[in-house]
Parts: structure tokens; sequence; C-alpha cells
């Protein structure tokens, strides 16, 4: 079995972000926005792959936020998107993102050993509550108060599948299984790699207490390390070490005016202003994932990026703004872009030798 990604050498890790759904994390008209073809996953896993990238990360979404383009209402189920992408590469980590309340755990933790052993050990899992409440009412299910709680014992529950030689009975508030068995286990021991992203309180303290990375979102790079410290104390208190990763949405051009006019271009003149619009709106109601008055102060980020932070630039200003988000306590970036695999040869030809230079990359 290969060591995961995420526990390579690398002090930076690095992976793509979104590629499963329509038009990634950009809400945007532009002719050459990603449409998530089968064929366009594959060529930008591959080239992830080659270059050396640790991680392909999907979004799941079962509706998208409407506009001209029904943006992301196109995306792949992750699971059979990873088993696929599994058979297709050779080192780069292949995550599962799954909304807990509509999958049940028995049948994820069969599905992710399926992953684990096609890849030889580079699955991962990205465990989401899910915060859309039409996503939850297509499946007659409604948003769980509790949901990290839920969340806990999904989780314990695979973990015990794969522990035990024996049929599993479980009572719990959410789940009661009798004689459950899940053949083969993992590779990974004890269960693949597993991920939240969280900005709440509750998701912070699930991810600090059974999970080995987290994600969240920060508006200025100069702040970012508060949010470090947060998930370290939480961490700490569970006896555990977390790391702790963010997002970014690049434009990476040989000027830094090529750079910004075209962020204009795609995220502001040519945005899909209806789509930002719910989508904004829906997440301010009910998600935790960004600051408050973010939503206010960057919608050019909600259309760029899904409100992550921006890496708008040349090569050397990209590689300045990573290195600086390192320096915060940052162990790991995933990115995305308006087109995948228009624009990340490019990225990786460019900024990866320059994080390699400033020893963040060994590779």
């Amino acid at each position: 079995m290969k060591t995961h990604p995420l526990k390579g050498p690398n002090r930076l890790k690095l992976g793509v972000f979104s590629a499963n759904a329509d038009g990634g994390l950009a809400i945007t008209d532009v002719p050459e926005r990603w449409t998530a073809g089968w064929q366009d996953n594959l060529t930008a896993a591959q080239i992830a792959d080659r270059a050396g990238l640790e991680f392909f990360l999907p979004i799941a979404r079962w509706r998208g936020f409407g506009g001209k383009n029904r943006v992301r209402e196109w995306s792949f189920e992750t699971f059979t998107w990873a088993a696929a992408l599994s058979a297709a590469t050779d080192r780069i980590g292949l995550f599962m993102t799954v909304h807990v309340p509509l999958v049940h755990p028995l049948y994820a933790a069969k599905s992710l050993a399926t992953v684990d052993h096609i890849s030889q050990g580079r699955a991962g899992l990205n465990i989401v509550c899910g915060w859309n409440p039409k996503e939850f009412g297509m499946f007659g299910v409604p948003l769980v108060e509790k949901g990290y709680d839920q969340a806990a014992e999904w989780l314990e529950i695979v973990e015990k599948l794969y522990a035990s030689d024996e049929p599993l009975d479980y009572a719990g508030t959410y789940y009661n299984l009798k004689e459950a068995v899940s053949r083969p286990a993992s590779l990974q021991a004890p269960r693949p790699v597993t991920m939240n992203a969280a900005f709440g309180g509750p998701g912070r303290d699930f991810a600090a207490g059974h999970c080995d990375y987290l994600f969240t979102t920060f508006t200025e790079i100069a702040e970012a390390g508060k949010h470090v410290v947060d998930i370290g104390e939480r961490a700490e208190k569970n006896g555990r070490k977390v790391g702790v990763y963010t997002v970014c949405h690049v434009v990476c051009r040989e000027t830094q005016a090529e750079a910004e006019d075209y962020y204009t271009r795609y995220a502001v003149t040519m945005a899909d202003h209806a789509a930002v619009d719910q989508h904004m709106a829906g997440k301010k109601e009910f998600s935790q994932s960004h600051d408050r008055d973010a939503y206010d102060r960057y919608r050019q980020r909600f259309a760029g990026g899904a409100g992550s932070y921006p890496l708008i630039g040349t090569p050397e200003r990209i590689a300045d703004e990573m290195i600086a988000i390192a320096e915060q306590g940052y162990s790991g970036i995933a990115l995305s872009f308006v087109n995948y695999t228009q624009e990340l040869p490019y990225f990786c030809d460019r900024v990866l030798p320059l994080l390699k230079k400033a020893g963040l990359r060994v590779a």
C-alpha cells in the first residue's frame, strides 16, 4: 500500500477542488467556463497527478443555484467519480465528499473501502453535514439540528465496521444496526484519511475530535492564523493534532494586469448574477462557512470562487501569497480555476518551482 499523499513530505500540500461540478467554484458566463464533462475531469486529474499535487477534492451537490447556466446542477456523484479516477491515476489522493444525513454509514463504508483498494490506499473522505434545505427536500429529509453529533456516530460506525471481525450490533441516537458487516475493510487503518470543512464551533469541534484535516476560509491572509490557533486549541483538548487547510481560487497570468483584467471579466462583468445572489443568500442563511461580513464586502469572491480567498496575479505574486498562507500555519490549499485543463498546466509549470525554491515543496 502506498503512503497517502496527504502524509507526504511537502510542507504545503496542494490539490484541485470542485472539478466534478459545473462551473467549478466560479459562477460565471464566460464561454470557457468549466462544464465538468467526464473527459475534462479525467484530463485535469491526470495533469494534477503528473505534477505531484496531493489531492483531487470534489464537492457534493444535488441541485444547483439557478441563473442562466443552472450552475452546479450538473455534478458527478463523488464515490463513483473517485473510483474511476483512482484507476486512471498513480499518485494523487482521491477524495469523496458525503452528506452524512443522506448516505447510510454501512453503504459509505463499503464504497469508501472499494475506492481505497482501487487506488491502493489513496482514498480520502470529506465529511459534510449539509446546509441547503432544498437539496435535503429532494430526498424528503429535513436538515438535522445537531448534524455533527450524527456525523460523529456515523464515523464511529464506519471505523467499527472496519475493525470488527464479528458482525456489528450498534444502538445509537441516529443509527441502529443489527449484525452489520462490511468487507473488505479499507487498506488505510483505522479508516482512510478524513477531512471536514467547517467555520462554526460545532463543526470545528467535530473535526478536532474525529478528523485528520479541517478546511476553513479567511478573508485576509494577515488574519488567517487565528483560525489555525483556534483549531489547534480545540484539537489539543482532544489529545489530537489536526492539519488546517484552506481554499483559494486562482487566476495566474504572465502579468498582474492581465490577471486582474480577467478576474474582473469573469467574476464581475460576466458573472452569473442571479446564481450569485441565490448562492450567497443560501449560504448566509443556512451555512456557517464564512465571516458574516464577507457576504457584503466580497461579492466578487463569491462569483469568482464561492467566497474563497483569491490568488490573482503573476506566478511570483501567487507564490508569495501561498508562502504567506503557509507561514500562517496552513498545511495545504485546495485550488479552483475557471477552466482547470486550460489553466492548471501553467500554474504547475510556473508556481510549483517557486514553492520548491521556498522550501515548501520537495518535488
